[in-house]
């Protein structure tokens, strides 16, 4: 048997571990594409909409990015306690629909079974492949019971999601959406700013009214043009305040 070359597998592990993380962080980003694109539309309009009205009644660029830059830090621990304390109660409440299911289903087991049976059959299967899946099925202990829960009430384990994961997600898309308006603050005048400013977030929304419109199959256009409309109201009632109070 040849020889590996003398640090192979010292190569092949980093590589490995390389490959794993960028995989769990692929699949973690695929189940939490509702929560970043929330998050980022939120950050997006809520900081769009505060830059802007501090624009319009600020001395210089300074006092924008103060209030942006505050504004954009709270706004995202916010998101991020929501996300957190949403998941947790849909998890919880999702656990406690299968507990009850499992209960419901283990007293009427023979019952269950029996409309388990139905359903297959109802969905094209012949009676001796239902009874061959529920067969196999039924050796695994509770194995029936979860499979009768899950399809009885849409309860499932599978459909949990990590609170973590989900807030960690919200907290970073929202902070880095939001600083995008308030970033030309720091670098510009305050009159180049705001016109920087106006410009990048307009791309931004584009980017984010594209995003919603494939994840909830909708129109492209008609949405792209709704998240702008909604940033630009915001931006409005914004400047409205800021030339009230000033």
């Amino acid at each position: 048997m040849p020889r590996q070359p003398e640090g192979s597998d010292a190569a092949a592990g980093p590589a490995h571990a390389i490959r794993t993380l960028t995989g769990r962080i692929r699949r973690s980003f695929i189940a939490s594409v509702g929560s970043i694109v929330f998050g980022m539309e939120d950050g997006t309009v809520s900081i769009f909409g505060l830059v802007f009205g501090v624009a319009a009644a600020a001395p210089d660029s300074r006092a924008v990015l103060l209030a942006g830059g505050t504004g954009a830090v709270a706004a995202a621990v916010s998101m991020m306690a929501g996300a957190f304390l949403d998941v947790e109660s849909t998890n919880d409440q999702a656990a406690a629909r299968l507990a009850q299911a499992r209960a419901y289903y283990e007293a009427h087991q023979h019952e269950q079974h029996q409309i388990l049976h139905g359903r297959m059959i109802s969905a094209g299967l012949s009676d001796s492949e239902a009874e061959a899946i529920l067969g196999v099925v039924s050796k695994r202990p509770g194995a029936e019971l979860n499979f009768a829960a899950a399809a009885g009430m849409g309860a499932s384990e599978v459909t949990r999601k990590n609170p973590f994961v989900q807030a960690t997600w919200m907290f970073s898309t929202d902070l880095f959406a939001a600083s995008v308006p308030v970033t030309p603050f720091a670098f510009l005048a305050l009159t180049t700013a705001r016109i920087v400013s106006l410009l990048v977030t307009l791309v931004l929304l584009i980017f984010l009214g594209i995003g919603r419109g494939m994840i909830g199959r909708r129109r492209i256009l008609p949405t792209v043009a709704e998240t702008i409309v909604i940033a630009a109201a915001a931006a409005a009632a914004g400047v409205g305040v800021g030339k009230l109070i000033a």
